[in-house]
């Protein structure tokens, strides 16, 4: 029997207007968008602030060092660097919400 690999996903979500962007790394994609949405609440977050939950973008790592470091490396980019990035895996923006059910 195989070990089941763990997985790490960089993401990047949005307001419903796409005016804000927001970058952050996870080992499950599906409940760390069910707690922008929904968890965030509560407290004052800059999520909450700005009712950012949908996904724009994702990338899957097999390696929590290489997230954190490619998180890390968004975030330091500016807003057309970034907007390129989500260009180039969902030309049309679409929210992705749906898509990260299927994620594992």
């Amino acid at each position: 029997m195989k070990p089941i690999k763990k997985l790490y996903f960089v993401y990047i979500i949005t307001n419903l207007s796409r005016t804000v962007l927001y970058t952050g790394v996870t080992n499950n994609l599906r409940y760390r968008l069910y707690q922008h949405e929904f968890q965030n609440y509560g407290m004052n977050s800059f999520t909450k602030k700005y009712k950012i939950k949908y996904l724009l973008f994702y990338e899957i790592f097999e390696n929590i060092r290489a997230a954190i470091n490619k998180e890390k490396e968004i975030k330091g980019w500016t807003r057309a660097k970034k907007e390129a990035l989500i260009n180039d895996f969902n030309p049309e923006w679409k929210f992705l919400n749906d898509e990260a059910e299927e994620l594992h």
